[in-house]
């Protein structure tokens, strides 16, 4: 109920309990006559029935098909497997959506803000793209194949108009994290960097990672890497055949946050040895971020003064920058291309300066020109990484979904997430045959892509042409860039999901729940494993639900004055309450894990009938062998009264409209309260059940005749029971009371 209907009723919310963030909504509004229209009616009625003379509501339900299941899936078969020229078209088309939208390009509306926002975005790919193939565990040139090769798929396969699809920091973590793993199992040393392409490490001239013949450790390394892509490639089509997209609903807003910001600290962990020049192995595995920084601090006094002093000045200059653009964006046409510009004042100042020769530093190294030709992933890794591209697929598509969903409702167009998971599936398929590694959506080039004018998807040809010339005539200008550099700008570019820690004292007033989950998820990512930490966070967080189930809410309600509306008189004021009715409203399913607490909730809150029970036959056994005793023996006497009010209690109407669905045990536990209740003349009625829970009342055989003390509302409940006690004739005292011992 809001606030402003609260007040239009004469509601006054009690005072809350500090750090609660309970909220009470009312049952769904039915039309009901008021009371004295109703009592006028029962007077038309001359059967003694109570039932008969109060006018019941009647729904006639819709027939139900009992069509053979065989004959079902013969029909959808038939149906699937129709060919014709227009569902033919169809089907291209939905699956090239670039077949639809390109013919009606607005070549004067859209051409600028495209190619200005595919230009930026590309200038700002090339230094991310090598930087994060050291992430990644590869060479820089792979990492601008990935680039290009993920922008034209999507250009092609994808729907949504905004996207950037590319390289991915989180991504390229775990992937790195395979790579080491299969490149310690093969026997390379990954306490060294891998020599330059095209070498091995004795010096020796190496074959290419097409050629079938053994290779260097790069080598091996992109033949991993390409594999679990096309692992995940895989995974995320067949969800997308199977339209499993669903299984994004597990990874909360709060549960994502917590795992980026954990993964984010286990790459800036990562990429701390590069700034200080440090040659060390990276750890794999449970405790890599605790064991990391050991070996750093341990190391800490072979640090290279000149990468170090280089990585301060590349912070000194990046980070600034990177604030200034954001504060105004607004104003800016397009954002400064800052990691651009460093990148090319690095390489220049390490070339000229010499620096390898005289400080040596590490150094990025030959970057070769051209393509290489294709070859297939490595099917004997396929059962060894398997596993780990599950996760990478994921949270993969989960993200690029979620960012797509996100931009067109923003901009009011519509995507469809199945293509979408197709789309981000055939960018990791096909690219994997060309050294690629895993992508997705990235929400840093998006925003930047959205902010420069982008309108459609013909940005990312923009962008791939920029990475095309790159890789065509100038990567070779990269090989004096220093390692320091590119893990500089992977770190600054990790301050959006940093930042988090900023919002925890907002989220934590929003919602507890939510926070504890971020923690759990960021700190079980960062301490433990990303994959291990992904899933420790979705099966807390379903515990989390489990939780609040379990131990939900429950209140009595009261009528608002002068309104058919019902609301909890524990959170407002001013509530009317029937007499001899009680109402109870329990806010969650009922189900196996919290049908105890559904009896106990409701048995403390209205009366205890087993209590009562026992004390009536303890009450009857006392006055049997105490009949010759006097009556004013006060000493053995105790008072049990049968309800809180005034008057008796007969009635006890249970809201169902928050019971989304019932079980077995539920069924069985209103069973058994109804006959509780029933032995000490109390009659339990239950309204606003939706149509699942009435169907699983009928056929839990709760009710032996149809709608059996089942209402549609409140109202009609409460107006039941009043007629019905008014037939019986009950004559209701002003108190009742027990006395036991």
């Amino acid at each position: 109920m809001s606030s402003e209907s609260a007040e239009q009723h004469g509601l006054a919310p009690k005072d809350s309990v500090e750090g609660s963030d309970h909220q009470y909504s009312p049952p769904s509004k039915i039309h009901v006559e008021p009371e004295k229209e109703l009592s006028t009616d029962f007077q038309r009625f001359k059967t003694t029935d109570p039932c008969r003379r109060y006018p019941r509501i009647h729904m006639e339900p819709q027939e139900k098909s009992n069509a053979n299941l065989k004959q079902f899936f013969i029909k959808k078969l038939q149906k699937s497997c129709q060919c014709n020229p227009t569902k033919a078209k169809d089907t291209i088309f939905g699956f090239l959506p670039v077949l639809r939208w390109l013919p009606k390009y607005d070549l004067k509306k859209n051409f600028i803000g495209d190619v200005m926002s595919g230009l930026i975005v590309g200038i700002l790919l090339v230094p991310q793209s090598i930087a994060y193939s050291l992430l990644a565990g590869q060479e820089p040139i792979y990492g601008l194949y990935t680039s290009f090769f993920a922008s034209l798929i999507y250009f092609l396969l994808g729907t949504s108009r905004h996207i950037s699809v590319g390289i991915f920091g989180i991504l390229c973590l775990m992937i790195g994290e395979v790579v080491d793993r299969e490149l310690n199992k093969a026997g390379y040393d990954s306490a060294h960097s891998a020599p330059p392409l095209g070498t091995v490490s004795n010096g020796s001239t190496s074959l290419d990672p097409a050629s079938d013949s053994i290779c260097g450790r790069s080598c091996y390394a992109i033949r991993v890497g390409s594999t679990v892509t096309f692992m995940a490639g895989v995974y995320q089509v067949v969800m997308g055949f199977f339209q499993v997209g669903f299984v994004s609903v597990y990874l909360s807003d709060a549960l994502l946050n917590g795992f980026v910001t954990g993964a984010s600290l286990t790459i800036l962990t990562s990429q701390a040895k590069y700034l200080l020049g440090l040659s060390l192995p990276r750890s794999n595995g449970v405790g890599s971020l605790i064991t990391t920084w050991i070996h750093i601090f341990r190391n800490i006094h072979k640090t290279n003064i000149c990468d170090l002093i280089t990585s301060l000045l590349c912070l000194l200059v990046l980070l600034p920058t990177k604030e200034l653009n954001e504060h105004f964006k607004s104003k800016l046409k397009a954002p400064i291309p800052t990691e651009l510009i460093v990148v090319v004042a690095a390489t220049l100042a390490s070339h000229f300066g010499k620096l390898n020769e005289k400080y040596n530093t590490s150094i990025a190294g030959h970057i070769p020109t051209g393509f290489m030709p294709p070859k297939a992933p490595d099917w004997n890794l396929i059962p060894s990484v398997a596993t780990d591209a599950i996760a990478i697929s994921i949270i993969g598509f989960a993200i690029t979904v979620s960012l797509s969903e996100m931009f067109a409702k923003k901009h009011g167009y519509i995507v469809k997430a199945n293509q979408e998971m197709y789309a981000i599936g055939f960018c990791n398929i096909i690219p994997s045959f060309f050294h690629c590694f895993t992508t997705s959506a990235a929400l840093a080039k998006t925003l930047v892509k959205e902010s420069t004018g982008c309108q459609t998807q013909l940005s990312s040809v923009v962008t791939a042409l920029v990475l095309l010339l790159v890789l065509l005539v100038i990567a070779p200008l990269f090989y004096s860039l220093q390692k320091s550099v590119l893990g500089v700008i992977t770190i600054v570019n990790l301050r959006g999901a940093l930042r988090k820690f900023k919002d925890l004292p907002k989220m934590w007033r929003v919602n507890r729940m939510d926070t504890v989950i971020w923690f759990v998820t960021m700190l079980s990512s960062a301490l433990i494993s990303t994959e291990i930490g992904l899933l420790i966070g979705v099966c807390f967080s379903m515990f989390c639900v489990i939780l609040r189930t379990q131990k939900p809410k429950s209140s009595l309600l009261g009528l608002v004055e002068e309104s058919d509306i019902f609301e909890s008189m524990s959170a407002y004021k001013n509530l009317q309450a029937k007499p001899g009715i009680k109402i109870f409203r329990f806010e969650a399913p009922l189900y196996y894990i919290n049908k105890e607490c559904f009896k106990s909730a409701l048995y403390k809150k209205t009366l205890n009938p087993i209590s009562v029970k026992a004390a009536e036959k303890k009450a009857a056994k006392r006055k049997t062998e105490k009949e010759a005793v006097s009556l004013g023996a006060k000493q053995d006497e105790v008072s049990v009264q049968l309800s809180q009010d005034p008057l008796e209690l007969h009635t006890i109407v249970i809201d169902c409209s928050a019971i989304q669905f019932l079980d077995t045990a539920g069924i069985h536990m209103l069973k058994e309260v109804r006959r509780d209740y029933k032995a000490i003349g109390i009659q339990v009625l239950l309204a606003q059940c939706n149509p699942s829970v009435r169907d699983s009342l009928a056929r839990g055989e709760y009710c032996q005749k149809e709608d059996e003390n089942l209402f549609y509302s409140v109202h009609e409940a409460i107006a039941f029971a009043e007629e019905s006690q008014t037939q019986k004739g009950m004559c209701i005292p002003n108190g009742l009371s027990l006395v036991i011992n």
